[in-house]
């Protein structure tokens, strides 16, 4: 079965690693343009085209879908099946059209739940116990078609939607594999989604970032390991705004408002939420400095308690 990889992140290295390990026959690898990055603005390849170039696959970067150059470059690969994994560009009908058993696409959710862009990272942020990932047939919508597996995986209590994305990574892979011989094979389920129960998110961004302490304990941790690694979490004390990286419950309770200080000590900040619940800060980071433990940080930089 001749496949055509379309991927670009981490996220999408791992599925097209998988294939190459399993001898799956992969005929040419498309990837998003090169970018400039850093100071000095140098091009910089994907993830994916890294993997393509060292063993020794055609990359194929087109910078429009819809002028017939990426058309004409997948036609001339005569692909069975097109293999797209966060690759960033919608797929015209036209090139969806060309292989005989069609697009697939590995996403990292439950489909129908969290269709669109950041699915991991809002797993965690709305504290959802079990995730996974779900391999589906492309559509003309975003993240409409057929579902033919999922994979379920608890998620957990203080894990970040960095550790959850490696999980899910591989396991989308291992998903992906099993979908190709199954598809090839002619065994393969296909479950069109209940649109009824559709919902969508959308890119995290640093507006996100403020902690919003009229929530409850647990919804509060769920942020600040959601948003790690990227935007972080932060918090404001004594006109200083911290980046948050670690929490724990405490289990008491207060009298204080939403966001004032506690308590401080070995254990780190303690600070009221909503109903009267606390929650402890136990690792930060203060502007140009490095994070740390926030016992070592109290040790240099007393929080007064709030009255």
């Amino acid at each position: 079965m001749r496949i055509v990889f379309m991927g670009t992140p981490d996220f999408a290295v791992a599925s097209l690693q998988k294939l190459l390990d399993e001898k799956f026959n992969v005929v040419g690898v498309f990837t998003q343009p090169d970018k400039p990055k850093g100071r000095g603005m140098e091009l910089s390849y994907s993830p994916v085209k890294e993997l393509a170039l060292a063993h020794g696959l055609p990359v194929y970067q087109p910078e429009k879908m819809r002028d017939g150059t990426a058309y004409a470059q997948v036609k001339a690969l005569a692909p069975d099946i097109l293999v797209v994994v966060a690759y960033g560009r919608i797929l015209p009908d036209d090139i969806l059209a060309l292989p005989r058993y069609g697009a697939v696409n590995v996403h990292g959710s439950l489909l129908p739940r969290y269709r669109g862009a950041a699915p991991i990272q809002w797993a965690v942020l709305n504290g959802d116990r079990v995730t996974g990932v779900s391999t589906m047939y492309l559509a003309r919508e975003m993240d409409t078609g057929d579902v033919i597996y999922t994979a379920e995986t608890e998620v957990g209590e203080f894990e970040t939607s960095g550790e959850l994305f490696d999980r899910l990574m591989r396991m989308g892979a291992e998903l992906l594999a099993k979908t190709l011989r199954d598809i090839e094979s002619g065994t393969a389920p296909r479950t069109p989604q209940d649109h009824s129960k559709a919902s969508y998110v959308s890119q995290l961004d640093k507006s996100l970032c403020p902690i919003d302490w009229n929530k409850s304990p647990r919804d509060v941790v769920k942020w600040i390991y959601g948003l790690q690694p990227w935007p972080v979490a932060t918090m404001e004390l004594e006109g200083t705004v911290y980046r948050v990286f670690a929490a724990e419950y405490t289990g008491n309770t207060t009298d204080k408002q939403p966001g004032q200080v506690v308590s401080t000590g070995k254990q780190g900040i303690e600070l009221a939420c909503a109903g009267g619940q606390t929650l402890m800060i136990t690792e930060l980071q203060a502007p140009g400095k490095k994070r740390m433990k926030a016992a070592d940080f109290l040790r240099g930089h007393p929080i007064k308690t709030d009255t």
